[in-house]
């Protein structure tokens, strides 16, 4: 008669081990799971939007995942950064964070509903825009070394535009004139970008510290404006005449505005490499890095979450005491 034979203790641990798989892995999450959100702090059509939405549509390739954008511009991008600093902590939310919403209201707005540093987890900056000093053709002078003897020639009666008070553009006129030797030039603050442009070309205000893209560089060429400076550590590819602050004699004079890609903080390192794996995907591809400097922006190619973060905390601690001192004296008036 034939006996069964009870299963010994191998076979056991064995049999153990197999029903174990499947647990193993379920536990280990999927990423992304379900569609991603991308917010634009900002209305649609600026250049947040359309690097964001690009961005998206690059991404969403890549992961093979929808990547939804969501307009939640307002206080300056506070109210959709915000948002992202309040959403469930799994990397299914991101933020295109720029100059504005991670630095200039971190140092500025002391009521603001978020931290920049705390809040977030980094992925990378994906995209830096240097600003620059224009002067109206009707100025004599040729560079950016004229330009500083003709402003201790005649303290006071120069003036600069500005996107406005606080922006990225305030920042560089006033470390331009810190930097050159404590300069008097009058700042003449804009409300956006293109009324002060405009102004420049049409000879309204003789010097303009705009941020490089298309609509200054067109001007430039065309001779409506003089750019004597580009605040990058390099020439640009799409200005390669334009000599650098630092070929002026201003080593220190490097300006960038910036678009950073974040999530919420708090969310599982699975998430945040996969989705840095991703981004530095879509920053390798030929095309998207043209589609940005056509857009005035220069592809960084060689982020990751610890230079993001180091580069964030670098950029309050240089303008915090120049926004400071902004801020102060704007109250006083």
């Amino acid at each position: 008669m034939n006996r069964s034979k009870k299963p010994g203790c191998a076979h056991v641990i064995a049999l153990l081990a197999l029903s174990l798989v499947p647990l193993a892995a379920s536990a280990q999450t999927k990423f992304p799971e379900r569609p991603l959100r991308l917010v634009v702090p900002f209305a649609p059509g600026g250049v947040n939007d359309i690097v964001g939405r690009k961005y998206a549509q690059e991404l969403t390739r890549v992961l093979g995942q929808n990547v939804i954008v969501e307009n939640k511009g307002g206080a300056s991008g506070s109210i959709g950064s915000a948002d992202v600093a309040r959403s469930k902590p799994d990397g299914h939310t991101l933020v295109i964070a720029n100059t504005t919403t991670h630095v200039i209201n971190q140092i500025s707005m002391p009521n603001r509903s978020y931290d920049a540093l705390k809040d977030f987890t980094p992925i990378a900056v994906i995209a830096v825009v240097p600003t620059g000093i224009a002067v109206h053709p009707s100025l004599p002078v040729k560079n950016l070394k004229h330009l500083i003897a003709f402003a201790k020639a005649n303290p006071g009666k120069l003036s600069y535009g500005s996107a406005g008070t606080g922006s990225i553009t305030n920042l560089t006129g006033e470390l331009f004139k810190k930097l050159a030797g404590g300069l008097s030039i009058v700042h003449v603050p804009y409300k956006g970008a293109g009324p002060g442009l405009s102004d420049l070309v049409a000879g309204h205000i003789p010097m303009y510290t705009p941020t490089i893209s298309p609509a200054p560089l067109t001007h430039h060429k065309a001779g409506r404006i003089r750019l004597l400076a580009v605040c990058a550590d390099k020439r640009l590819q799409a200005a390669p005449d334009v000599a650098t602050a630092i070929e002026g004699g201003l080593p220190d004079m490097v300006v960038y505005a910036f678009n950073a890609i974040l999530t919420t903080a708090g969310s599982p390192k699975q998430a945040v490499d996969q989705l840095h794996q991703a981004t530095m995907k879509v920053m390798a591809d030929a095309e998207f890095q043209d589609f940005l400097r056509k857009a005035g922006a220069e592809p960084v190619t060689d982020s990751n979450p610890d230079k993001s973060t180091r580069f964030l905390q670098n950029e309050i601690k240089r303008w915090t005491p120049i926004a400071t001192e902004i801020a102060r004296t704007s109250a006083k008036k």
